[in-house]
């Protein structure tokens, strides 16, 4: 595929997002750090105080309003309930509010921000924590982090998501069906390419039917790259990819490889710390691989349609190559045979 040439967030200029956080109390000393976000454009903030917060600016016309003041409403109610999240701040237009810019969300967390000369942006605004990456390793770390996310599904089990996304099937259908639409499957690799995909497709399918897992509120991307420890505590942040699904998605990405006695020592130990938060059905153990053919497909279909931002084509040379989709097409036969 031939590399894009230009995306709405370029003009997310420094005065651009120190404007946006400006307007609505955050008073900035002009220090502004980006930090690593494919989906969003995220940057640390200094204050006046010395403090620094993270403002977030979400990708256009990705979310609506509505699903993302009810990512903001599950990250503050799990605030709330003291587990340990990075929940958004709440914001005050100053007098004179610029033309344009509007708080949104019961409460108050979302500014529509469109200075003059540029494109208009959705932005967040969160506490900065400091902390580090954390040593999941150990048969401990790995209970304690079960009982992270046991606490964020006892809350989310508390009522439902009405318009964040369901991670069904359907999802994995429909990524096959956009990546033929875009044609950047290789022409002369898609037959195979798309056999594999709707084959394996079938097999998620079963699974899913066999398991009957309830669907309920998720973090719906939690990986090791998603965890912070910060004074002895571990954090789960970035719930951008909230969504409706079965418990184990929020479980299978922490642990290592398909199969082996370090991977089932992980899961009883992670399992072991959700069970004092939330019970677990173990017929939720035949979704790992189906959860993880699901990530495959919806990732190309994620990469093709953020290919007009640049980032993309210098993150993923390969993709849209015919060795990537032969790569794809092994892959996927490989799941089917997992998945049984």
């Amino acid at each position: 595929m031939s590399p894009p040439d230009g995306h709405p967030y370029d003009a997310l200029a420094p005065e651009v997002v120190l404007g946006a956080l400006e307007s609505v109390g955050f008073p900035t000393d002009g220090r502004l750090l980006a930090l690593n976000s494919f989906e969003n454009r995220v940057y640390q903030c200094g204050l006046e105080d010395g403090s620094f917060v993270v403002a977030k600016f979400y990708r256009p016309a990705r979310w609506t309003d509505a699903q993302i003041h009810e990512e903001h409403g599950f990250t503050l109610e799990l605030a709330a309930a003291e587990v340990a999240v990075m929940a958004p701040l709440p914001m005050r237009l100053l007098p004179p509010p610029p033309a344009g810019a509007r708080i949104t969300g019961p409460a108050d967390t979302l500014l529509h921000w469109q200075p003059e000369g540029s494109g208009a942006h959705r932005v967040s605004v969160s506490p900065w924590l400091g902390g580090r990456d954390p040593d999941i390793e150990s048969s401990e770390a790995f209970e304690r982090l079960g009982r992270l996310i046991g606490r964020v599904h006892a809350v989310g089990a508390q009522q439902r998501f009405a318009h964040r996304l369901t991670l069904s099937p359907a999802l994995g259908i429909q990524a096959i069906d956009m990546l033929l639409a875009l044609q950047v499957v290789d022409a002369a690799q898609a037959p195979r390419w798309e056999h594999a995909a709707r084959t394996a497709m079938e097999g998620v399918i079963r699974a899913f039917e066999r398991a009957g897992a309830p669907f309920q509120r998720l973090h719906g991307d939690a990986h090791r790259g998603n965890l912070l420890e910060r004074e002895q505590t571990l954090h789960l942040v970035d719930f951008d990819d909230a969504c409706s699904g079965p418990a184990m998605q929020d479980l299978w990405l922490f642990l290592d490889g398909h199969e082996g006695e370090d991977r089932r020592r992980q899961l009883h130990a992670l399992l072991r710390g959700y069970e004092d938060f939330m019970e677990f059905d173990d017929a939720q153990l035949l979704l790992i691989e189906p959860l993880r053919t699901l990530r495959m497909l919806r990732h190309s279909a994620w990469i093709a349609q953020r290919w007009s931002d640049p980032a993309f084509a210098v993150a993923f040379p390969g993709f849209g190559t015919p060795n990537h989709w032969a790569d794809q097409t092994v892959l996927l036969q490989e799941q089917t045979d997992r998945m049984g």
